[in-house]
């Protein structure tokens, strides 16, 4: 595939499971090693990085995954400031110290998602609409250009996921963060994205306006597979 994104979308990704969404989502950040092609974010290419020069470029690239991924023993407050981690340079690398600055951004990021109250508590003591709000604090206090969400309301009722995805697009639109979001849910993604890209066993199938997928699109992403 090829894929453009311009500064500042907010991209839906869908297609049925197995069709590629999470590791497309995966690649961009190198969690998984493309096996080949180039991934080029402002002009660097990430897929030729590495070492110190790939951390500093994940900085700008934040990411919130479906299961949360929250070191639940911890609090709330220390799991918001390893969003600050890729910012630690030599020693402190290994023994992180968060100055006040990055306290306060932390906090920060906590009002922002409306649940500072929680800042002290264990974060396996929070319901999963709460935690998955102290992951997007996590993502803020980052201050990245680009946000990653690989299914970040699948495992939530559907009122949290609404209240999730409206976080979500006030990151959008308030920082200016663009914003790649995997959804399985057809309709919450035409609501909150300016564009929609559907994949199909590791093709794009439909890359266009929300409005435009119509009876014909939807049966080119979802109907039945074929795996000759």
């Amino acid at each position: 595939m090829s894929l453009d994104v311009r500064k500042g979308e907010f991209v839906s990704i869908i297609g049925p499971s197995g069709s590629g969404k999470s590791t497309l989502l995966r690649c961009l950040n190198r969690l998984v090693e493309p096996t080949s092609g180039r991934v080029l974010i402002g002009g660097q290419e990430i897929t030729a990085m590495r070492g110190a020069e790939l951390r500093h470029a994940r900085r700008q690239m934040a990411m919130v995954f479906q299961q949360f991924n929250l070191v639940r023993r911890s609090t709330v407050i220390r799991n918001v400031l390893t969003g600050r981690l890729g910012y630690q340079e030599g020693w402190r690398t290994y023994w992180p110290s968060f100055s006040k600055e990055h306290q306060d951004l932390a906090w920060k990021s906590l009002e922002r998602l409306e649940i500072a109250e929680k800042a002290n508590v264990r974060a396996d003591t929070l319901s999963g609409g709460q935690q998955q709000r102290v992951a997007l604090a996590r993502a803020l206090a980052q201050e990245p250009e680009i946000l990653l969400a690989d299914e970040p309301v699948a495992s939530l009722d559907p009122e949290t996921a609404l209240v999730v995805l409206d976080y979500l697009r006030d990151m959008n639109q308030k920082d200016g963060i663009t914003v790649l979001c995997s959804i399985h849910h057809l309709e919450l993604a035409k609501r909150y994205a300016h564009r929609v890209i559907a994949m199909r066993l590791g093709k794009i199938v439909y890359d266009g306006e929300p409005g435009a997928l119509d009876d014909a699109a939807y049966s080119r992403i979802y109907g039945r597979l074929g795996y000759d």
